[in-house]
């Protein structure tokens, strides 16, 4: 809860009548705890019974506090009343809540691990219909913040893309086949392949979530692959070579059973590092990894059994001559690539030095394009965290929020603002948070950034504030606050490290896009510093605990003394002093402490007061001193490039060896990422090589088809920067995911050249006729692929920041080096012949037989 308040019987202390009494604090709160009490006395036995004895002496009503005696003094009892009064009331505030400028509680509902976000919500709902029916009719209950809406949102705009997708996937094969049985046959492959992976996560106890659904909605256009594969080649069979569709469907299947295995388990062994990866980023990728694979797996056993099955019985073409591949569209395409690559055939080194040329753009195009944890998606809302002056009571933060809210309320898209106070650990009341909530992202045209910069803007004007803005949080951290920038500095002097973390500071602030920038060191906090003369208080017979129980008691409150019992309920008893004795540090000389020679003596004669000024709160790390240096990427920054500058600067500080510096929270995060993925890739590589290297029974295809994927990455990152997005989690798993890709095409070239070699056509005439056999289904599976994600890249519903990074990678990358990949495996497979037929590597390969081609070309 926040902005609740619990009832509180209170006893208010008057210090200069304790004082005319003589009388302290101890007695005072021993007084009410031994007039207050309910204890067993003991047991009577009565022969075969037992009788309990209980002591009642609990006060029942509140007004008889008063009464109680606390001393007696010439015979005189001296009562609560007598020293000050009980009040029945609630506890002082230290949070407080304020929904659109009325005040509020505030309560927060938060799922155990592993438990469904939406039953958990519903369920919440529906309690919270049964409480309200019992709220008095001035009383308002309203949810202001529902994750379930943004996961609900997401998971209708995902089942959107997975059915559209599938449909224009399906449409492709219309379009270059141009029978309409062949396109049932492949869009039955999408559900086929989806649904039965829904049996496959159940057993793996996924849930349909943002990761689980991205997966299957990248799978789109993977897993219709297969079988598009599968059916052009029974349709070539069908139509070039006359065959019946079972004789088709049998010897067609034979034929590109290696080439589909191949694409497939190779890249099935690229998702399957990304489901293994550590750090938090591992956690969230281990579903998506998993349940991608479960889905391509799926679609080659539907390639080998439903669609063969589905071709052989269902499956018809047109007897009248006219062939999908003469038709003016594909003849035109087929005419040009050819000529194309018979060129590059002739100047095979030229179309490999323009190769190498483009794979060395990588490292311009890796330093420019921009580097982020995650891409930040339009949540319709965001939040400021503001921090008055230290010193600042909680009415006083309160009011100066007052005008912010009304600034803030007055910005298009703004629905709601619910104001929070103190509500952090320690809770300070200098200390607050405004939740901004907007309207639907489906019913407003300007994105949220748009808001957050007026918001920013509105907030620089507050010169005396320390405040940012943030998204909310998609990962809950330790650090400080939600921020972009989190740079920890570490040592053993604290002044040392405000001098450092100033220096840093002050740097940041000249980096372009760099905003909202604020360190964990908060200073000038007003505080009274007392100091005990030792000598007189052991002279007086003054405990220095008693000196500071009584300065607690009476300035903080003591809430620990006694309780009150009406009926089943439970309220604490505070003793504390009247605000008029404790407004000043002076005040607290007035305070008596217990003596054991004089009874009671005044403060003033044991103690002396400064008023100074110190740290509000003092972090460590490891037990280290720390500070944490925050900040923001406005729009059109990135963190990557902003973080190497910041570390190249604090090298130059040359700090001493006992200090330490380093990234916190989303920074650290994003390096960890960088380096998981890094294993990833790695790994993939390897596996895809075995793999490859075991289906074709070769060390130097393997080698041919994995060149295409150093060509596909400049194409990635041009594509990123073309539409203004950054390299992060979800742009990474679209590169992954192209290498699987792009080496499909190169594998169904280099394995129809082989059987065609294998059947005595020269190495050119069969590569050249393996590129042409295979253009269809290349273009074809290209083409289902970019259709199944073009609802992805255009989306504009919750979540579409993060599908759109990768849809726009593997669409951009696959289509711009479509072409180079079909001209350049095939001119490397050429020079590789060439080189094994040489003399050197003939005598190189006796001796390491796994040097040659393949088996059948050796033998």
């Amino acid at each position: 809860f926040i902005g609740d308040r619990k009832r509180q019987i209170q006893v208010w202390v008057d210090t200069q009548k304790l004082t005319a009494f003589n009388l302290t604090v101890p007695q005072v709160e021993a007084a009410i705890a031994s007039q207050n009490l309910e204890l067993p006395g003991g047991r009577i036995d009565q022969g075969s019974r037992e009788q309990v004895v209980r002591t009642l002496g609990r006060i029942s009503n509140t007004a008889d506090f008063n009464k109680i005696i606390v001393a007696t003094i010439n015979n005189t009892p001296v009562r609560i009343s007598d020293i000050g009064y009980i009040e029945d009331g609630i506890e002082e505030p230290r949070t407080m809540a304020r929904l659109d400028g009325s005040e509020a509680i505030i309560l927060e509902v938060r799922k155990q691990s592993g438990n469904n976000t939406l039953q958990v919500v519903a369920n919440v709902k529906e309690r919270l219909i049964e409480i309200e029916r019992l709220l008095p009719p001035d009383f308002k209950l309203q949810i202001i913040r529902d994750q379930s809406r943004f996961i609900k949102g997401s998971f209708e705009a995902i089942k959107e893309h997975l059915i559209l997708g599938g449909i224009l996937a399906s449409l492709v094969v219309l379009l270059f086949l141009r029978n309409f049985r062949s396109t049932i046959i492949a869009a039955i492959a999408i559900p086929t392949s989806i649904i039965s992976t829904f049996a496959l996560m159940y057993y793996m106890n996924f849930t349909l979530n943002q990761m689980t659904m991205l997966a299957l909605v990248l799978s789109v256009g993977i897993v219709i692959d297969d079988a598009i594969v599968v059916l052009e080649n029974i349709y070539r069979f069908m139509e070039e070579k006359q065959m019946s569709p079972m004789q088709a469907a049998r010897e067609a299947t034979n034929e590109i059973g290696l080439a589909v295995m191949a694409t497939t388990l190779s890249l099935i062994i690229i998702f399957l590092p990304v489901a293994f990866m550590g750090g938090i980023v591992g956690r969230f990728m281990q579903s998506f990894g998993l349940t991608a694979a479960f889905a391509i797996g799926v679609s080659l056993l539907v390639s080998f059994t439903l669609t063969p099955m589905m071709s052989a019985r269902f499956l018809k073409v047109s007897k009248n001559g006219h062939s999908a591949k003469k038709s003016f569209f594909y003849s035109l395409i087929e005419r040009s690539y050819m000529a194309l690559l018979g060129f590059c055939m002739r100047f095979r080194l030229l179309v490999l030095v323009f190769s190498i040329v483009v794979v060395m753009t990588t490292v311009p195009l890796f330093q420019k394009v921009g580097k982020d944890f995650i891409t930040q998606d339009d949540t319709s809302d965001f939040q400021v965290d503001v921090r008055a002056p230290e010193g600042y009571s909680l009415t006083a933060t309160a009011e100066r929020l007052s005008q912010i809210e009304t600034e803030l309320r007055a910005i298009t898209g703004v629905t709601n603002l619910l104001t929070t106070i103190g509500g952090d650990s320690q809770h300070n009341p200098n200390s607050a948070t405004i939740y901004v909530k907007l309207i639907d992202i489906t019913q407003r045209k300007y994105p949220q950034a748009d808001v957050m910069e007026k918001a920013r803007k509105l907030l620089v004007k507050q010169k005396d504030l320390r405040a940012s803005v943030a998204y909310i949080a998609a990962f809950s951290s330790s650090a400080m606050k939600n921020a972009d920038i989190q740079y920890s500095l570490r040592g053993p002097n604290l002044s040392q490290l405000t001098i450092y973390s100033q220096k840093i500071i002050d740097y940041a602030r000249t980096i372009p896009g760099v905003v909202d920038l604020d360190n964990s060191l908060i200073s000038g906090k007003p505080e009274a510093r007392i100091y005990i003369d030792r000598d007189r208080a052991a002279d007086l017979g003054v405990k220095i605990s008693d000196i500071a129980s009584t300065i607690r008691t009476l300035i903080g409150g003591n809430d620990q003394v006694s309780n009150y019992r009406e009926g089943e309920d439970r309220y604490d008893i505070q003793v504390r002093a009247q605000l008029k004795d404790r407004n000043k540090s002076e005040d607290l000389f007035l305070l008596t402490v217990p003596s054991s020679k004089l009874g009671s003596v005044r403060l003033d004669q044991v103690i002396r007061v400064e008023d100074s000024t110190g740290p509000a709160q003092i972090d460590r790390y490891n037990r280290q001193r720390q500070v944490v240096i925050s900040g923001n990427i406005e729009r059109g920054q990135s963190l990557g490039p902003v973080l190497e500058l910041i570390n190249a600067n604090v090298a130059k500080i040359n700090m001493s060896p006992e200090y330490q510096y380093g990234v916190q929270g989303r920074s650290r995060e994003l390096g960890r990422a960088a380096r998981n993925f890094l294993i990833a890739f790695i790994l993939s590589f390897a596996f895809m090589y075995m793999v490859l290297a075991a289906q074709f029974e070769s060390f130097l295809d393997p080698i041919t088809i994995l060149l295409s994927l150093p060509l596909s990455i400049p194409f990635a990152l041009l594509s990123l920067i073309m539409f203004n997005q950054t390299l992060n989690i979800f742009s990474a798993l679209g590169i992954l995911m192209l290498f699987g890709i792009v080496k499909k095409n190169s594998i169904l070239q280099i394995d129809h050249a082989n059987q065609l070699r294998s059947r005595g056509l020269s190495t050119y005439d069969a590569v050249m006729r393996a590129c042409q056999d295979r253009l269809r289904p290349i273009l074809m599976t290209t083409i289902a692929l970019v259709a199944g994600m073009l609802p992805m890249a255009l989306g504009q519903g919750p979540g579409s920041a993060s599908r759109r990074s990768v849809a726009i990678i593997v669409i951009g990358g696959q289509s711009l080096c479509l072409l180079l990949t079909l001209l350049v495996t095939p001119v490397v497979y050429s020079l590789f012949d060439s080189l094994v037929k040489t003399l050197a590597w003939q005598n190189l390969a006796t001796k390491f037989p796994f040097l040659s081609r393949n088996k059948t070309q050796s033998s």
